[in-house]
């Protein structure tokens, strides 16, 4: 009597035997348009980064050392006006006095200055209004009926801490992010 033997069947190339050419094909002209993709965007989107003068600016370092008590001094700062004031004793006393609930924008003395540096006051000397240069940072110019900063465009009157107290504008004046590096140098940006 003869025995049947039982074989296995030669492989046919059926998706059991594992990854058939064409899918080969496919994952390599997969890759090959995202290494495409990646070549075309990359560019365009490197395009979209700030330039070098630009980056230049993104912060700058005040030294405040010369800066005398009541005195304020304008630079610049991302080519807008910056003010750094020194403020005397009485000046923040007055900031002080102030109720914060009855400021248009609410800000105490203290939310605008850094803690242990209360006498430094460091805003942007851009007036919230229409975006003129406030007086009263240089010696001799018209610092308003609250002695801050007085907007000659329209009539703003900013206090001693740059708060809003009277005229058109809706805001205080913009303080920037700031941090003293040491006693005598602020890094603004």
């Amino acid at each position: 009597m003869a025995t049947l033997e039982h074989t296995e069947p030669a492989a046919t190339g059926t998706p059991e035997d594992g990854v058939r050419r064409r899918d080969f094909i496919n994952i390599a002209a997969v890759s090959f348009a995202g290494v495409g993709a990646g070549v075309i965007v990359l560019p365009l989107v490197n395009q979209m980064n700030p330039s070098a003068d630009v980056l230049a600016e993104a912060s700058i370092e005040v030294d405040v050392s010369a800066i005398a008590e009541g005195q304020a001094i304008k630079t610049m700062f991302r080519k807008q006006p910056l003010f750094v004031r020194h403020l005397t004793a009485t000046e923040i006393a007055a900031a002080d006095a102030v109720p914060v609930t009855s400021l248009r924008d609410p800000q105490s003395l203290e939310d605008r200055t850094k803690e242990g540096k209360r006498q430094w006051l460091i805003t942007m000397g851009v007036c919230t209004h229409l975006g003129c240069v406030p007086l009263g940072a240089g010696e001799g110019e018209v610092r308003g009926e609250f002695g801050g900063y007085f907007c000659p465009c329209h009539g703003s009157h900013y206090d001693t801490a740059a708060r809003i107290r009277k005229g058109p504008a809706p805001r205080n004046l913009e303080v920037p992010e700031y941090s003293f590096t040491s006693d005598t140098v602020v890094q603004v940006g």
